[in-house]
């Protein structure tokens, strides 16, 4: 495989191609699909499929036989192939796969998955670092002919894309700054220390804790709004501050908490917080934009305006769960041949939670250069 182009090239040409060449069912014909990770995240997305879409979940794959079990019992889908080797899953006559396995696995799941041929829904973030996330990009640098998507599903909520057409047909004017908020409890708080996990066993079972094979907080959790940043501000930062630590969490070690501002071109900035140090009553997750005529408020429940002064907020509820919209979008792209890839920038915005992240680390700021320099990503 040749080397993959720049990701601003990319980003720039992350494509709507014909249905030409493309391996899959007719155009009259359902889509036929496999799961590839069994556990809650892809258990919903198989529900999500199966009430939303008229595509056929076909298949079933995940490394312990229970979790396939539990799946078809929530999903309803009892006649249905089952797997516990993906490579034979990707053997398999599926048009396209969701991959919803643990975050370290997705850079080798994603390459296997393009070698299939197969369209390919691929859950956040990218990979827990920088190698993973070139691996990825240039995996999918050089498909045209399939679709492949990110579990980035606010990108394609009603509410989000009625927010953004009104951010860019100039309503609230030039943003001068943003913020976003990822506030929440955690249940893992009660936890106590567990040992470095040796085994491939114990580092699936027990991903989730450990930043090497989640990301971290910021990159596993987070993401979700740093990639409505870079989306609604329209393109990645130049450097990245902040701080951030763990106050009552014990297992693993991932933060609970941080506090980033990332520097974007012509001197916006935007702040993130994010934490699971919240009571188990309150959620706040959400982003605000702040233009010189106007603010918007953005979240998955729904999205809010205000244009002028003395004016209320003007607000709009979501009428349904956005990842409803996301699956959708991704089945209707495939049956039409309208077809995108769109990983580019979701290894940019999962490259962007990185960079925070390293920013936590280093106590100092951090470039977009220095981030990819230190672990020597080509230019």
């Amino acid at each position: 495989m040749k080397d993959a182009p720049t990701r601003r090239t990319m980003l720039h040409a992350a494509s709507i191609v014909p249905f030409a060449a493309v391996r899959g069912s007719a155009a009259n014909s359902a889509v036929s699909v496999g799961l590839i990770g069994c556990g809650t995240r892809g258990t919903f997305l198989g529900q999500t499929l199966v009430e939303h879409t008229q595509a056929q979940l076909t298949a079933l794959c995940d490394l312990y036989p229970e979790s396939i079990e539990r799946a078809k019992q929530k999903i309803g889908r009892s006649k249905v192939a089952t797997f516990q080797n993906m490579d034979k899953l990707l053997a398999s006559p599926v048009d396209a796969v969701l991959i919803a396995t643990p975050v370290f696995l997705h850079p080798r799941h994603f390459e296997a998955a393009v070698q299939a041929r197969k369209h390919i829904y691929l859950e956040k973030p990218a990979a827990p670092d920088v190698e993973g996330c070139h691996k990825i990009e240039r995996a999918a640098a050089s498909v045209k002919d399939r679709e492949l998507a990110f579990g980035f599903q606010r990108r394609y909520g009603s509410v989000y894309r009625a927010a953004h057409e009104l951010l860019t047909a100039g309503k609230i004017g030039a943003i001068r700054m943003a913020t976003a908020r990822f506030i929440k409890s955690s249940e893992r708080i009660e936890l106590e220390a567990q040992p470095v996990p040796k085994s491939f066993d114990e580092r699936v079972k027990g991903w989730g804790f450990w930043r090497e094979l989640s990301g971290d907080l910021i990159v596993e959790n987070n993401c979700h709004l740093i990639d409505v940043l870079n989306w609604f501000i329209g393109g990645r930062p130049e450097s990245a501050s902040g701080e951030g630590g763990r106050l009552i969490i014990k297992a693993g070690d991932n933060r609970d908490h941080g506090n980033v501002t990332f520097q974007y071109p012509g001197g916006v900035s935007a702040q993130l917080c994010g934490m699971t140090l919240a009571p188990s009553f309150h959620r706040d997750v959400r982003e605000e934009f702040f233009g010189s005529a106007g603010v918007i408020e953005t979240s998955e429940n729904g999205w809010r305006r205000r244009l002028a002064a003395g004016d209320p907020f003007t607000q709009e509820r979501s009428p349904r769960n956005i990842s409803f919209d996301s699956i959708h979008a991704f089945v209707s792209r495939i049956e039409s041949g309208r077809l995108e890839n769109t990983i580019a920038r979701g290894v940019e915005s999962s490259l962007t939670s990185i960079l925070g992240r390293l920013a936590m680390d280093l106590h100092r700021p951090v470039t977009w250069k220095e981030m990819l320099d230190r672990n020597g990503w080509p230019g």
